[in-house]
């Protein structure tokens, strides 16, 4: 028989940290799925996870108890990550920013290999907010509800978002294919 995601946060509570790996067995997949499309790097994003999770394990031990573990984890994640973003950019400038709106506004000819480093490189062109509502809805599958959850904004702002990020990945993919 499985374990709830709250049976396992109450033995975290206790001390046992089996629960915790337990916990992160479970949801570190999708964490790290979207830290690595949210950040565009692997180590990046596996420094975040491991924050994720010190940071869910100390509020635990000190009596946070969430209603919607797999969202409380998903919240974290993008706090974190929006965090490590705006580490990047003190250090990068608005430089590198306009390289890739250029590249993604002007594409080269591709074939069918290199198509998804042109759906990522367009997907860097959309604003932080706009790509991580795009992020959690259509490669996370989260709902608008869980969405709003994990990132604290209202629905409305993030189907707007979702709705926007679409629409500009069709104008920036457009000529690609």
């Amino acid at each position: 028989m499985t374990v709830t995601d709250g049976a396992l946060i109450e033995q975290i509570a206790s001390g046992d940290s089996s629960a915790l790996g337990e916990l992160m067995e479970r949801h570190a997949p999708g964490l790290m799925r979207y830290a690595t499309n949210f950040l565009r790097s692997a180590d990046d994003a596996d420094e975040v996870l491991q924050d994720t999770f010190i940071r869910a394990e100390r509020a635990i031990r000190k009596g946070v108890r969430p209603d919607h573990p797999s969202a409380w984890l998903f919240r974290i994640t993008v706090n974190r990550c929006r965090s490590r973003r705006r580490q990047f950019w003190r250090y990068v400038g608005g430089e590198a920013g306009e390289a890739l709106i250029s590249r993604a506004s002007n594409p080269p000819d591709v074939g069918a290999a290199e198509w998804r480093d042109e759906i990522n490189r367009a997907l860097m062109v959309l604003s932080a907010p706009t790509r991580e509502a795009f992020l959690l809805k259509h490669v996370e599958g989260l709902s608008y509800e869980e969405m709003a959850e994990a990132t604290g904004a209202g629905i409305p702002a993030l189907k707007m978002r979702v709705s926007r990020a679409c629409e500009r990945l069709r104008s920036l993919l457009a000529d690609i294919r």
